[in-house]
């Protein structure tokens, strides 16, 4: 006995879920993140679901509230309904908002409709195939195996890969870096396969931050953590030749303090005569065309003095489908919350740092971590942590002693180490001297002694 089309098609999708769905989507920007993570347009069965999904996604990634009014707006601006009724759906998705809590069970609802729905059209087109009787019937047994088996597999995230195609992927990544290579040489450049770090020792031993890196940085209390991040966050995001959109998360400074900390380091006019506002006339021309750089830059910030691993998640998909974040900095780690009492401080680091390192292969982004080390320079449940980073870094004073023993100190101007401690893509073990400029709050290469660059 066959089904009746209409009773088919209703076990194929789920209007309710399709509207709750929507409808939270419009009404919370928690479940809006969620939503354009993890679903598509074509996850939806109505095709006026379709559009309704389509129109909120767009809204949002040009940083539009996707509100029940901003869409009547562009649906009115554009004439994409054609009578009152398609306005009274919209309406009523709109108000078929109930809550936050059962986001996850909706969209596990229109996935599993969507499987249903490509598992359907399977059958019906091998049903079809037989019913001609063209082919023989291993033909037909085979070709059904072979699409369900493809079936099957667009429900798996890992996909394995064949020797061949990983051969033949090798070669051409090999031809591609030493053509690319050529050109840099000539051009008297070294390239990356990630963000700048700002120093050329260290992008020659990393190759830069590259998307999906966890990079960790530690550094003793009042040794330059929050420098060292926003001399990052300048070198990618406000003073390079193409900007690449960074977010820098902040536990610990307000904006007034961030926005100083700008003031000094885009200018080099020093920090405490900013503080006091003890500034010359040509100074604050230096200062005001240093905001203008800052205006125009692609630098994204947000003060979160009670950061969890769950909001640091959220906040950074948010920014990755508004902005296209090539990098998030977390300043500091230390001072994330805990998720429980009981959880030893080591236990809560390698949690994050691990959360960390799947939102970055999650976002395909560089995520870069800051910690807080003890005063002896050690970090503890640093091998777990060390266990999770692609790079891990510390920031250390250049002793007296080094500064007069260590040969490679000799010709130049250099106050601090940055310590190679792991470098899961190069050289580890390695110390690379910089010069940090404590009045000004610049970090650079160290500059030689007799005048000119390192």
């Amino acid at each position: 006995m066959s089904v009746p089309q209409e009773v088919m098609e209703n076990k194929l999708y789920d209007a309710e879920a399709e509207k709750r769905m929507l409808a939270a989507m419009m009404n919370s920007e928690e479940c809006l993140i969620e939503a354009i993570n993890t679903l598509t347009a074509e996850h939806f069965y109505l095709p006026k679901h379709k559009l309704i999904f389509d129109m909120i996604t767009s809204l949002y990634r040009k940083s539009i509230n996707p509100s029940y009014f901003e869409l009547l707006k562009e649906v009115k601006k554009h004439s994409l309904f054609k009578n009152t009724a398609e306005f009274e759906e919209l309406k009523e998705i709109a108000e078929f908002f109930i809550g936050e809590g059962n986001i996850k069970y909706w969209i596990g609802v229109i996935k599993d409709r969507y499987r249903l729905r490509n598992f359907y059209r399977f059958l019906t087109k091998n049903l079809e195939m037989v019913q001609k009787g063209r082919e023989e019937t291993s033909d037909l047994l085979m070709k059904a195996e072979d699409d369900l088996t493809n079936l099957v597999a667009l429900e798996i995230d890992e996909t394995g890969d064949m020797p061949q195609d990983l051969a033949n992927y090798g070669l051409e990544e090999i031809e591609k870096r030493r053509k690319r290579f050529l050109e840099f040489n000539a051009r008297g450049e070294y390239p990356l396969d990630g963000l700048d770090t700002g120093y050329k020792l260290l992008n020659q031993c990393c190759m830069g931050y590259k998307p999906g890196d966890l990079v960790i940085l530690g550094a003793r209390t009042g040794h330059g953590k929050t420098a060292w991040s926003m001399n990052l966050a300048a070198t990618v995001s406000v003073l390079a030749k193409e900007t690449e959109p960074i977010l820098y998360l902040n536990t610990e400074m307000s904006k007034q303090q961030i926005a100083l900390r700008w003031a000094s380091l885009l200018s080099t006019v020093e920090q405490q005569r900013i503080r006091f506002g003890n500034i010359s006339d040509k100074e604050f021309l230096n200062i005001s065309n240093g905001y203008n750089q800052l205006y125009n830059s692609r630098f994204y910030s947000q003060a979160v003095p009670k950061l969890t691993p769950e909001k640091c998640v959220s906040i950074a998909r948010k920014y990755k489908v508004q902005k296209g974040i090539k990098m998030i900095i977390v300043d500091y780690v230390g001072r994330m919350e805990k998720l429980s009492d009981n959880m030893k401080e080591f236990q809560m680091l390698e949690m994050i740092m691990r959360t960390l390192k799947t939102l970055g292969q999650t976002l395909d982004i560089a995520v870069v971590a800051l910690v807080q080390l003890n005063d002896d320079g050690s970090l503890q449940g640093a091998k777990r942590m060390k266990n999770e980073a692609d790079l891990m870094l510390k920031l250390e004073p250049i002793t007296y002693e080094e500064a007069n023993e260590n040969q490679e100190l000799q010709d130049v101007a250099a106050n601090y180490w940055i310590r190679i401690d792991k470098n899961r893509d190069g050289p580890g073990g390695i110390d690379i001297p910089i010069l940090f400029d404590k009045k000004t709050m610049i970090m650079s290469d160290p500059i030689a002694k007799g005048g000119g660059g390192h």
